[in-house]
């Protein structure tokens, strides 16, 4: 029974919301992820998830347990990695691996491209 509607039991709500034009699905769901503006996702694995349509406008209900991601900022820019690349005469995608490798360090990482040559 739902609190707050008697005796009603849950198929007697979904056919009462049916008669009102609402439609409610449970969908098989594996994984859902919600970004954030700040980069941080929610990640939701194995969650319960139920459409609503009420008169063409459908809203969804996620119930679990939510990770947090928290997104990761390079310590370097695109002109650094243009820069190292041009130091050490490499290809970009070389220099932003040796940026990476360094932790965004520039001189370290154009001294590690040099020793390879």
């Amino acid at each position: 029974m739902i609190p707050g509607l008697g005796n009603m039991n849950p198929a007697q709500m979904k056919a009462m919301m049916r008669q009102l034009g609402i439609k409610s699905e449970d969908l098989d769901v594996k994984m859902v992820t919600i970004e954030l503006t700040d980069g941080t996702k929610l990640i939701f694995d194995s969650p319960q998830v139920n459409a609503v349509d009420m008169k063409g406008n459908k809203t969804y209900t996620i119930t679990g347990d939510a990770r947090e991601e928290r997104a990761t900022i390079p310590a370097f820019t695109d002109d650094d990695v243009d820069m190292v690349a041009e130091q050490a005469n490499v290809s970009n995608e070389d220099a932003r691996k040796a940026l990476e490798e360094n932790d965004g360090d520039l001189a370290a990482a154009i001294s590690a491209l040099k020793k390879e040559e």
